[in-house]
């Protein structure tokens, strides 16, 4: 066990958890503390979603805007009756075939969590994660558990737990650390208030999944390449500046051939202004970068046919980005289909939407 401030940063076996280090942080929800644990998306801040106070100490320990609903995490799918007004037979369907697991649907809230967890909207997000140390955490506390990115608000997201040490230390009680979180990215948020269904969110369960289960799914229009004008984002995190690097992001999109001609004229110029430059690039232009763009840093995030193992890598490498100390980042566009919709998403919100179309 370490410590950093008040924080007790607590090791624990991500497929067999310590029960006693499952006990000591289950008894800190309960009773109002704030807990870090992994999940299989990205590591959580997790509150007691009944407790005012404890929630609002989320928002205060990220520097969230108190406008951004947080997503309630549950350990059965029996705990969901209570926090609903109605679980509907597509809810139904969608919890059979991906809970545990990346998906978080909205519904009608009962009104039973707490009025910050909601944002003062009648609906309410709920998803049970599949990682076994978030699970036996959820069920030992016997409360559902609010529980967004535990990370600075507009920062990337943490898969690691030193990452939430790094943005949180001293400012929650107790770390779960677990390795790193197998997707990489956060949940799909589906609202199910609506017919068709509304993807609002795209993240580990693919639009291409949902749709073979429910039929139609519609795309929440501030998913789109950039916001429009009068549209206001329902998705949690998806509001505001996010997943962000301290170096300015740019993502340059087009054919891949143009894009990588691209990015090495684009890292000559830094170079001639001083500037240090990293690249994120595909498998197949890292031998073209190696020998060409020279730049200060060079992420490889995988084979553009593999877009699930690109987004698992994507917080992982805006974090090295940070560290290295870089002047400015240059990322490849992806394909959309798969998990190239959820992985475009985050590259665009890490961007600041600035997109070079080559």
């Amino acid at each position: 066990m370490a410590k950093r401030g008040r924080t007790r940063y607590l090791r624990v076996n991500p497929r067999r958890p310590d029960p006693l280090a499952i006990h000591v942080a289950a008894q800190i929800l309960r009773h109002g503390g704030l807990v870090a644990f992994p999940t299989e998306t990205v590591y959580g801040l997790g509150a007691n979603a009944f407790m005012e106070k404890a929630v609002q100490a989320i928002f205060l320990a990220k520097g969230r805007p108190a406008d951004n609903p947080l997503i309630v995490h549950v350990g059965s799918r029996y705990q969901v009756q209570s926090l609903v007004t109605a679980v509907p037979p597509v809810a139904e369907a969608l919890m059979r075939r991906f809970w545990p697991g990346p998906l978080t649907l909205v519904l009608p809230s009962s009104g039973r969590v707490a009025a910050a967890v909601t944002a003062g909207l009648t609906t309410v997000a709920l998803r049970m994660p599949r990682h076994p140390v978030a699970l036996a955490l959820i069920r030992a506390a016997r409360v559902p558990v609010a529980a967004p990115s535990a990370n600075l608000s507009g920062r990337p997201s943490p898969t690691l737990g030193r990452h939430v040490l790094q943005d949180l230390g001293g400012k929650v009680d107790v770390i779960l650390a677990a390795g790193a979180a197998e997707v990489g990215v956060e949940s799909t948020v589906l609202d199910l208030t609506t017919a068709p269904p509304v993807l609002l969110r795209p993240g580990g369960v693919t639009l291409e999944e949902l749709a073979a289960t429910v039929g139609e799914v519609r795309l929440d229009p501030a998913v789109g390449l950039a916001p429009l004008a009068g549209v206001v984002p329902r998705a949690p995190g998806m509001k505001y500046r996010h997943y962000a690097p301290r170096a300015p992001l740019y993502l340059v999109d087009g054919d891949p051939e143009k894009v990588a001609i691209r990015i090495v004229a684009l890292v000559e110029e830094a170079r001639s202004r001083g500037e240090k430059a990293a690249i994120l690039t595909s498998e197949e232009k890292e031998e073209y970068y190696r020998a060409r763009a020279r730049p200060a840093l060079l992420l490889c995030l995988g084979p553009r046919s593999d877009p699930a193992r690109a987004a698992s890598r994507l917080y992982l490498s805006l974090k090295a980005c940070d560290r290295h100390g870089v002047d400015v980042i240059f990322a490849e566009a992806w394909p959309e289909s798969g998990m190239g919709l959820a992985l475009m998403n985050r590259l665009r919100k890490a961007a600041a939407y600035r997109v070079i179309s080559v």
